[in-house]
């Protein structure tokens, strides 16, 4: 699927400290976003060559124009179709159409620091990694999203990892999007197809168990963007339970305390409430459930403001629930392309 070439960001290569990099983006209905977000990668400080790959899915919206101008205006701008518009898949093509040795995912809405590629490219060569990232820095506009965004900095929240709370430089099971040795990703055979959700997770996975390291490094940022509803969030985070239970499905040993935490809750909380119907004293867990999200939402958004902090026990009970109940009924991998 994808070609292998040399390898010049080995630890003890003698090749360029500039070697070129190829970054590859994803794009489905991204046109109010994606010109800024392909504006900070041609503005990035990176002294070598590098190219940007736009791999486009069936969008409803202006996305295709907005591509193609800036493909016109831009030569280091190319463009490659993805029909299925699935993310692996997209991810898959641009990869397969791109020409250098370092690729780097961004996202079509992501917004990356001007030392981005920079940062990415000296991390490989002192680590030997095959894979580098950073942090998931989530920011909200509105008191919904800067909820949310409370929520996913916050262990309450999303339990755990790296690159949602921050930590110290070094080895790690997954991070943030990526920047990768073409070679490791030809090792593993690039992107798992089936997965339309954690399919960064399930690569990091074969990477890991290629022999290969993930290494976080906190100097890596990018600021993403939360859901801006209930109804988003909750499918958003529907998926993301539903792929979790496929990835323990076929790598049992991948399950863990956090990832059985939302659909423990799920099964404890509704067994009480009707349990509590007929015998009173058990609605205690759905009431000491409630009163958690609540003082926990308070205690993670203090010093935001009092709309933000109203939301974020919703934001938070909503990540819980719709994850716990998407690993519930999990039954395979499902066909439904990525929500919006």
């Amino acid at each position: 699927m994808m070609h292998a070439m040399s390898d010049p960001t080995g630890p003890h290569s003698d090749a360029t400290a500039h070697p070129a990099v190829s970054v590859v983006m994803p794009v489905l209905n991204e046109g109010p976003h994606l010109e800024a977000a392909v504006a900070q990668v041609l503005a990035q400080d990176y002294p070598g060559e590098f190219e940007v790959v736009l791999a486009l899915g069936p969008s409803t919206d202006d996305t295709d124009a907005v591509a193609a101008r800036l493909a016109a205006r831009d030569d280091r701008v190319r463009t490659v179709a993805n029909p299925s518009g699935r993310t692996p898949s997209a991810l898959n093509a641009a990869i397969s159409a791109s020409r250098h040795d370092i690729v780097v995912r961004v996202d079509g809405h992501a917004e990356i620091p001007a030392d981005y590629l920079s940062t990415a490219v000296r991390t490989l060569a002192e680590t030997g990694a095959d894979n580098v990232g950073g942090i998931m820095q989530a920011v909200g506009r509105t008191d919904f999203e800067r909820a949310v965004a409370c929520a996913m900095r916050s262990r309450i929240g999303v339990g755990g990892g790296t690159f949602h709370l921050g930590g110290t430089a070094g080895p790690v099971d997954t991070v943030y999007l990526g920047a990768f040795r073409r070679s490791a990703l030809d090792r593993v055979g690039g992107y798992d197809e089936r997965y339309t959700r954690t399919q960064d997770w399930h690569l990091n996975l074969k990477l890991r168990q290629s022999g290969g390291t993930v290494w976080f490094t906190p100097d890596m940022a990018v600021t993403y963007r939360p859901r801006s509803t209930v109804g988003a969030l909750a499918r958003q985070y529907l998926q993301y339970g539903r792929w979790r239970r496929v990835v323990i499905r076929e790598h049992p040993g991948t399950a863990n305390a956090r990832y059985l935490a939302a659909p423990t809750m799920v099964v404890g909380t509704t067994a009480a409430a009707a349990l509590g119907a007929v015998w009173a004293p058990a609605l205690v867990v759905p009431a000491a459930y409630a009163a958690g999200v609540t003082v926990g939402g308070l205690v993670i958004s203090a010093g935001e403001s009092l709309g933000t902090r109203l939301r974020t026990p919703v934001a938070l009970a909503t990540m819980h629930w719709a994850w716990g109940v998407g690993f519930l009924t999990s039954r395979g991998v499902p066909s439904e392309p990525d929500p919006a």
